[in-house]
Formats: C-alpha cells, sequence, structure tokens
C-alpha cells in the first residue's frame, strides 16, 4: 500500500504546483485531484489544460491517484427531477473523460442520495426509488468507463444510501463489471458501523481507501479529526485490509479543515504523512 493526499487537505493559499511540492516533500507518491466548476481540472478544461495540469505531475514525480468531484451534492444522481439527474450523468462523463487525459484510472463517484443532512434544503427521495435510479445511472456509464479503462468507484458518504457493506457489495455486484468497485472511507463507515467489517465484506471490490479519523461522540462533520485521534481501530482496520490482499492506493482526504492549523496549514500535510507512517508499520 502507498500513500496518497486528496486536493482537500490543502487549506492554504497555494497555487496546485505548490501543493504538488508539498505533497512530495511530506512523503506522499500520490495526489488526488477533484473535479471542479472552475479548476484547476474543471468541467470545462480543455484538452491543453489537462495537459499542463498532468506535466505539474510528472515534473515533480508524482503519480495522479484518482479523480474525485463534490459536484454530485449540488446534482443528485437519484433526484426526482430529470434535469438533474441528467446533469449528475454529465459530470460522470466528463469525469471519465478527464481521467482519461490525465492518465487516472479511477474517478470517485457519488450514486445517488435519499437525503443529506449537510447540504441544506437537500431533497429526500425514496429509498427503493434511489436505488433503481442509482443502478441505471452507473449502469450507463460502465460502456464509457470501460472503454477509456477508467474504474468508477463508489463511495460510502453520509447519503443516507448504501448504509452497509453487505448493501454496497449488492449494490456494486448488480453491474457484473470490473469496471464498478468500492472507494472505502475509513471515517465515513465509523458514524454508523466499522470500517474494518466493511473491509471483510468488500473484500477485492475495493478498489481505493480514503483515510479519515472520526469521533462518534461529536456525532456531525465537526466529529472529523486528525488521523490517529479520533475512534477508527487503525490496527484493525490496516489488518483488514491485509487480509483482503488489498495493495492499492491510501489517499489522505483531510476535511473539514482542522481549527489547530489555522496559522499554519501546511503543517497538516505534513503530520498526516507521519500518521500514515504509523498506521503502515501496524
Amino acid at each position: 500500500m502507498r500513500k496518497s493526499v486528496n486536493i482537500w487537505s490543502f487549506h492554504g493559499p497555494w497555487t496546485l504546483e505548490e501543493k504538488i511540492g508539498m505533497a512530495k516533500r511530506a512523503g506522499f507518491a500520490g495526489f488526488e485531484i477533484d473535479l471542479s466548476s472552475s479548476g484547476p481540472v474543471a468541467l470545462k478544461s480543455t484538452a491543453s489544460e489537462l495537459a499542463e495540469v498532468r506535466a505539474h505531475f510528472d515534473r515533480a514525480g508524482v503519480e495522479l491517484t484518482g479523480l474525485a468531484t463534490g459536484l454530485y451534492w449540488g446534482a443528485n444522481p437519484a433526484s426526482n427531477d430529470p434535469g438533474v439527474r441528467a446533469n449528475a450523468a454529465e459530470i460522470l462523463r466528463c469525469q471519465i473523460a478527464v481521467a482519461h487525459a490525465l492518465g487516472i484510472d479511477a474517478v470517485l463517484v457519488v450514486p445517488g442520495s435519499v437525503g443529506v443532512d449537510f447540504v441544506p434544503g437537500s431533497e429526500v427521495v425514496p429509498y427503493d426509488t434511489a436505488w433503481n435510479r442509482a443502478t441505471e445511472f452507473i449502469r450507463d456509464a460502465l460502456p464509457l468507463a470501460e472503454m477509456a479503462r477508467v474504474q468508477i468507484c463508489i463511495e460510502n458518504v453520509w447519503n443516507k444510501f448504501l448504509l452497509s457493506p453487505i448493501e454496497m457489495k449488492g449494490f456494486i455486484a448488480q453491474f457484473g463489471s470490473e469496471w464498478a468497485g468500492a472507494y472505502l472511507d475509513v471515517g465515513n463507515a465509523l458514524a454508523f458501523g466499522y470500517p474494518e467489517h466493511w473491509i471483510q465484506v468488500l473484500g477485492p471490490a475495493i478498489r481505493r481507501v480514503h483515510l479519515k479519523d472520526y469521533r462518534r461522540a461529536v456525532g456531525t462533520t465537526d466529529g472529523f479529526v486528525d488521523l490517529l485521534s479520533g475512534d477508527v481501530n487503525w490496527p484493525g482496520v490496516m489488518d483488514a485490509l491485509r487480509a483482503a490482499g488489498y495493495k492499492g492506493w491510501l489517499t489522505a482526504e483531510m476535511i473539514p479543515p482542522s481549527p489547530f492549523y489555522r496559522h499554519a496549514p501546511e503543517v497538516l500535510i505534513f503530520n498526516t504523512s507521519r500518521a500514515m507512517d504509523a498506521m503502515l508499520s501496524m
């Protein structure tokens, strides 16, 4: 397993090139970038702009490990509004195309939401309806993913959907495709379960892993804390990953920003890398 860091972990006024350099100095071999509405990788990025982004990583000797996006929080693939669902489908098509252009083989996808407490005014969709629409959403994108050789990695997030590892496994298995898999978020699982159990159930379906820590007693998004300072059973998680034969990327996703790094946000990157070294030695 190798260390990567998500772009959302950087909370200072740095350019992409500066973030990549900091990641490398901190000891990260990989970097997960995101697709957004404004960039540096955006919905309307041109081929030349994407080539420039890729060049930054090639010069630094840092691998691009995944393409995340927060755009699904505003475009629920399971929405009751057909226009919103069409927008979500276009986001996924763009993710796959951009990942292919950047040489990335995995995209993070939220396939649909029943409800999202941290998004004000979030639409509530019946669970069975969300399942059917999410299934259609992923199935329709799989031919393009296979052609681009990009894996659609479905993450467990706080969307009141796919709430157990057995359910997640069944949702993925229905496609019968090597291009659909799981993006396991360790911290996200802790609010309603145990990440080591998710690993045991999902096994080889896990294609990527996000590392976050969480304190259950808080019970909200404010409960996310620095790695090793929450309630995650890290020895159990690492043992489960090894038992499952996982040898892929471990990507730190340090959001929301810790108030303890208000005056020196770069320290978070270096402390996160040190924490991951400790985990890898467990």
